[in-house]
């Protein structure tokens, strides 16, 4: 057993302290029945939540394999010392006033690594942590009312916020939580870390993330991993944004992904499952416990009401939900089961004609629910059950029951409305193998989340993990350009000229029409620095005359463009190195029209996401123009990748990236070295 698993499945367990929060830690132990020893450490006082305590942690019978401390912050690194020595399985710490507070107290930061040097080898929770449910064991170091009840089997869930994950114990979906665990300030064990433990758990079949911030990109990865050699999906729901990628940062690369794109892109990557709801996750976490990944997102609706049906179509439409059309087999069963009214379609209203007969419902069900779908769903809202009875609800149930047991293919049951299944019918079907969904909109999204976790496909490079440092210096126009064209990427000819006097003397050395570019400004556009299309020597030197600057690059204008596009990477600490493709040139910022994934990307996964672009219509040879050279972009993106990989810079940007028929070709190129701290 190793040190986690002793503190998540103890023995035995020691709540530190006096207070309130103590005392409720104790009750709830005994309230949910914990078979071990219970003890309570205190210097003075007598019975304590029906315990006579112990007057010092050097006092206990032998080494306890989970403790809660709540005492003040400087005892609590004494009290974590102590048990450290005495070979403790581990500890919550559950006092505040760390790391998180330094900007409220001077000394939090120093009292986080005491804490973390007295820990040694010894797993600390925290600080500032609300500690654990497992509701399989029946342990509960929790100091607070939870919501929970016993189960065999179920969900874990790992949340960066306290309240957020008690509000999730209190949850009413037959949502089985083997489960509930705070991270606090992670000061010594991480989220990715307590994940792989609670995976380890065959009892665990999903595990789900509530996510602030990610402290440890390769721990993350390699909890990823584990999932996928287990089996077990994750499902994350991520809040804020990363806000370090747009530190300094003047592209429009870091205002593309430097937020929520890196987050998206890391977790597609992973073959994480996101949410964008607390009730999403709810629903997506009970899908996978119940039914597991989807192979797709084709659907199977059965109601009897056409209101029904017509709103799940509508709520479904722009999503990846989809209703495949029936076949003819189906038509022909249905017509003899149903006779001649009801319209036939997915989804199919099949009216209140077969209400009450639970034969005719499973035939029904069965014939619905072919092998080219992945998931029967049947829309059933239930009446109230204090003011009113449900006898033909449960025929519903029966038929659900058999309908699946006949054809070895899942249904579930869809309350269009999250009050209008009970918890009790919820825990019965989930025990029954049927999966409740409650809500229309909860129940799209986690059909979509599950379907993209089970056609996850790995891929066959692995996530660049970036160094640590900072942003160092930004390289010229002309100095990107070189450095990326020995990586492959096609620059325009150009040369580099120090005054006015000099330009006409390169300009025909490159060829007109020329561009002419001032160098040493950051916004040359703005600045008046950029003249495109000058057709000879005196255009040549008027734009020179009139720009602020008396250092140019000169450049073969580039005419044959098809497309303009971004192609941009840039370090986000918390996600790896994002890869973003975006429309580029003037629109950019007009059209937000981007695409981002985590560095390597390989060249099939690149096109890919060049076909989500909204104008990938152009690339194509929109309405009969000519098709821009898609390998070329692709292998200049490839290029880019191969940069940032041997040079690790902070940033990189090509906008535009001209492409044409025959090429694509970097017509300005920003990039942003790494600097490291010493």
């Amino acid at each position: 057993m190793d040190r986690l698993e002793r503190l998540f499945r103890p023995k035995s367990i020691a709540v530190i302290g006096g207070g309130a929060w103590c005392h409720e830690v104790i009750v709830q132990c005994q309230k949910i029945g914990f078979a071990g020893q219970i003890w309570a450490v205190h210097p003075n006082k007598g019975e304590f939540a029906g315990l006579t305590p112990f007057r010092a942690v050097t006092d206990l019978p032998h080494a306890p394999d989970a403790v809660f401390i709540g005492v003040n912050r400087q005892t609590t690194i004494s009290v974590v010392k102590d048990l450290a020595a005495m070979d403790a399985g581990g500890a919550i710490c559950f006092a505040s006033g760390f790391s998180e507070a330094a900007h409220e107290v001077s000394d939090g930061a120093d009292l986080q690594a005491a804490l973390i040097a007295a820990a040694g080898d010894m797993p600390v929770i925290g600080p500032n942590c609300y500690g654990f449910l497992n509701y399989l064991d029946g342990v509960t170091l929790w100091p607070d009312q939870h919501g929970g009840l016993a189960t065999k089997s179920g969900v874990a869930i790992i949340a960066q916020s306290s309240n957020i994950a008690i509000n999730l114990t209190m949850q009413a979906r037959g949502l089985p939580v083997g489960y509930v665990v705070t991270v606090g300030n992670q000061a010594q064990t991480g989220l990715s870390q307590i994940g792989q433990s609670l995976l380890a758990d065959p009892r665990v079949t999903a595990l789900g993330l509530y996510i602030e911030g990610i402290d440890d990109l390769g721990a993350l990865v390699a909890l990823s991993k584990t999932a996928k050699r287990l089996g077990k999906p994750i499902v994350a729901l991520k809040v804020g944004k990363s806000e370090q990628a747009q530190k300094a940062a003047i592209s429009h690369t870091a205002s593309l992904a430097g937020s929520d794109a890196g987050a998206a892109a890391l977790f597609e990557r992973l073959g994480i499952g996101r949410v964008t709801s607390l009730s999403a996750f709810l629903e997506t976490l009970k899908l996978l416990h119940v039914v597991g990944p989807l192979s797709s997102t084709k659907a199977a609706s059965m109601s009897c009401s056409g209101g029904e049906a017509s709103l799940i179509a509508d709520m479904a439409h722009g999503s990846p939900l989809t209703f495949p059309p029936l076949t003819t087999e189906q038509e022909v069963r249905l017509r003899e089961i149903l006779g001649p009214i009801p319209a036939l379609s997915n989804p199919l209203d099949y009216h209140t004609f077969i209400w009450g007969n639970e034969a005719a419902m499973t035939a029904t069900f069965a014939a619905m629910s072919n092998p080219a779908v992945a998931l029967g769903l049947v829309v059933l809202d239930f009446p109230r059950p204090d003011r009113c009875t449900a006898p033909a609800w449960d025929l519903v149930l029966s038929a659900i029951a058999q309908a699946q047991k006949d054809t070895g293919r899942p249904i579930a049951v869809l309350s269009s409305l999250v009050e209008n299944l009970p918890e009790d019918v919820a825990h019965k079907l989930v025990a029954q193998g049927i999966m409740p969904f409650c809500g229309l909109r909860e129940a799209i999204e986690a059909i979509s989340v599950a379907a993209a976790i089970g056609q996850y496909v790995s891929p066959n490079s692995d996530v660049f993990l970036p160094p640590e440092m900072t942003v160092g210096k930004t390289l010229t126009e002309a100095e990107a350009k070189r450095a990326l064209s020995k990586y492959g990427v096609e620059i325009p000819r150009a040369l580099q000229v120090k005054s006015v006097q000099e330009l006409g003397l390169v300009g025909a050395k490159i060829g007109y029409p020329l561009v002419l570019k001032g160098e040493g400004i950051a916004h040359k556009t703005e600045a008046g620095a950029v003249k495109v299309g000058l057709k000879d020597e005196k255009a040549l030197l008027a734009a020179g005359a009139n720009m602020p600057t008396t250092r140019f690059l000169v450049e073969e204008m580039v005419s044959d463009a098809t497309v303009e596009l971004l192609v941009g990477v840039v370090l986000d600490p918390a996600h790896g190195y994002v890869l973003t493709l975006a429309a580029g040139g003037t629109l950019t910022e007009m059209l937000q029209d981007s695409v981002s994934m985590i560095v390597p990307a390989d060249a099939e996964t690149i096109e890919k996401k060049l076909d989500k672009l909204r104008i990938s219509a152009l690339i194509g040879g929109y309405r009969g123009g000519r098709p821009a050279n898609k390998e070329a972009i692709i292998q200049t993106v490839m290029a880019v990748q191969s940069y940032v990989m041997d040079c690790a810079p902070y940033e990189v940007e090509i906008n535009p990236l001209l492409c044409g028929p025959d090429r694509a070709i970097a017509v300005d190129a920003l990039i942003k070295t790494g600097g490291y701290d010493d």
